[in-house]
């Protein structure tokens, strides 16, 4: 492992994560693992340094009128606590489990958006679904966030597209604005357990934050069932080599 390597990943994790609406920390866990860091550490390291990339491109998206805040008030209302109870969930789940299960869902979610891509409709209209929905989505998204220790950005954009029926470009939006906040919480707590290398944290975020703003920006400008299919076969094939490495 070099730090060169470390900075490279956070390169290309943060133009996917403005590019697609996620804090990154899915793609990151297991590629810092598969460099050489403990698991635990792979899975803390990305989620601090989630917080300014995902601001930075939130911020492009915000300036287009994008983001819904009625979804983002429940989501940080009820997935903030969500957050925090799923991070003190680590401290009796073993971090190489973990990994791997960031590996499946990685794979899984790519399948989904090859196969099923987000609405064609890019127009902003707010949120319909009923508040229920909107505790549930951030209640789920929440616990995953603390439990795999990511800003849960890789879980909302499927879920505001299939559960809350929204235009894809607001779920990338909108994903962008929770997981900023989400990523705050099980920072916290994360780095209360000892877990959090702060060095690297520095080195991946020198890259990821200019470069998340970078696919931000190139999303607005792009067809969301085109992006949506061409990341679901990156984060497939991805996941499923990574997961390959993982039982090596």
């Amino acid at each position: 492992m070099t730090w060169l390597e470390v900075v490279g990943i956070g390169a290309g994790v943060g133009f996917f994560s403005g590019l697609f609406g996620r804090g990154g920390s899915a793609i990151a866990t297991p590629l810092l693992y598969a460099a050489g860091f403990p698991a635990i550490v792979s899975l803390a390291a990305p989620l601090p340094a989630a917080l300014p990339s995902t601001l930075v491109a939130s911020w492009a998206y915000w300036n287009t009128g994008l983001v819904d805040w009625e979804a983002v008030g429940w989501c940080l209302g009820v997935g903030l606590p969500a957050t925090a109870l799923g991070a003190l969930a680590t401290r009796w789940v073993d971090g190489a489990a973990l990994v791997l299960v960031t590996d499946l869902v990685a794979i899984g979610l790519g399948v989904r958006f090859m196969l099923r891509p987000g609405s064609p409709q890019e127009i902003v209209r707010p949120v319909a679904a009923a508040r229920l929905r909107l505790a549930f989505v951030a209640a789920g998204v929440g616990i995953a966030s603390g439990l795999l220790a990511n800003s849960g950005g890789f879980l909302l954009v499927p879920l505001f597209l299939t559960v809350l029926r929204m235009p894809i470009k607001t779920a990338l939006a909108t994903s962008l604005a929770v997981s900023a906040a989400l990523a705050v919480p099980g920072t916290i707590v994360h780095w209360a357990l000892g877990h959090i290398d702060w060095t690297l944290v520095a080195v991946y975020a020198v890259s990821s934050v200019p470069l998340s703003y970078l696919g931000a920006r190139i999303a607005i400008r792009t067809r969301g069932r085109r992006l949506e299919r061409r990341f679901g076969v990156f984060i497939a094939v991805l996941g499923a080599a990574l997961l390959l490495v993982s039982f090596r």
